[in-house]
């Protein structure tokens, strides 16, 4: 029987795929150290499921479990801005040598397909929107460096050593299950937390920036369609096919606000340009931002051990940002 082995399988993204394949009644396997991920979000799957706690940037036995016909979805990594900058080893760890453990498990396997969750961060502040596959990346940030450097060996592996590779650059990714721990970072959980405490939500800058947000479920179908199709060694975008500002995504969950000052390195917009995947993989985008957050308020209790993020907090928490960035 095929096996579907899946790195981050308790994380956001990770446990709506396991999630989804259970449902088909595939044979899993998940690899992670619960670093970010929840137990508790493949707890209702672990009968169906082989879950395997381990460190992918370290070699070890769950080598053995990738062999004979799998296919293989990499989406454990590291993510966030600021704890990248603290600790650009960790991430370097992480994202790299555990992006090249696996590809080097997978040479060694004859495996049947290996989908990379890239990061849209690759691009940095791009000259053009919506932004296609051929922008020039410029990375601003350890995490978005060693993303990359994750996908540039992926495709560099699929190349070289006949793996047949496909790298996904996700956009703003939201939905249930998304983190809610960790230094300060991921919006939707923010938010969603600060609503549930009664707090203002903290606008970086004036909120008419805009961010092309990408619901999980299509995402997952993305990754469904690459897993199925002939395709091979091909970088594509995975976004909502429109972008939108941060005032509006405030007045759809409701609620005061408050505003702190802009951060550097950071896009006006991200919006992708999303052509290439429809035409090689008949994928689009089918959840619209207001259906999107609607299910975000009907499971909002997701959120609430959440940390409650303050001005004075997050001041505390991106001074390293101002720092660092402030030329970026």
């Amino acid at each position: 029987m095929i096996k579907y082995i899946i790195t981050g399988g308790a994380g956001f993204i990770g446990s709506h795929l396991v999630e989804k394949l259970v449902d088909k009644k595939k044979k899993i396997v998940v690899l992670d150290n619960l670093s970010t991920g929840r137990i508790e979000n493949i707890n209702k799957f672990k009968s169906k499921i082989k879950f395997i706690r381990c460190d992918i940037s370290k070699k070890g036995d769950w080598i053995k479990e990738i062999k004979g016909d799998c296919f293989i979805f990499h989406l454990a990594a590291l993510a966030d801005i600021v704890p990248s900058i603290q600790k650009p080893e960790k991430y370097f760890n992480s994202n790299v040598t555990g992006t090249l453990n696996i590809l080097e498990a997978c040479r060694k396997a004859n495996i049947k397909k290996f989908i990379y969750s890239a990061s849209s961060s690759c691009y940095g502040v791009p000259k053009k929107y919506p932004t296609t596959e051929k922008e020039i990346n410029n990375p601003i940030y350890p995490y978005a460096m060693t993303k990359k450097m994750g996908e540039d060996l992926v495709m560099h592996w699929g190349k070289v050593f006949k793996i047949p590779v496909i790298s996904l650059r996700l956009f703003n990714v939201y939905g249930t299950r998304s983190r809610t721990s960790g230094t300060y970072g991921a919006m939707f959980g923010v938010f969603l937390a600060q609503k549930i405490a009664g707090q203002p939500f903290t606008i970086v800058g004036n909120g008419k920036q805009t961010r092309d947000f990408t619901y999980v479920s299509d995402v997952i179908q993305a990754i469904l369609k690459a897993t199925n199709s002939n395709l091979k060694n091909e970088i594509m975008n995975v976004g909502s096919g429109e972008t939108v500002s941060i005032l509006k995504i405030i007045n759809l969950l409701g609620g005061q606000k408050i505003y702190i000052k802009k951060r550097p390195g950071e896009p006006d917009c991200t919006f992708a340009d999303i052509k290439l995947i429809k035409r090689k993989l008949g994928w689009k985008p089918k959840v619209k931002i207001e259906k999107g957050i609607n299910i975000l308020l009907k499971n909002i209790e997701y959120w609430k051990k959440a940390p409650v993020w303050t001005p004075k907090k997050i001041n505390n928490a991106t001074k390293l940002w101002f720092k660092y960035l402030k030329n970026a």
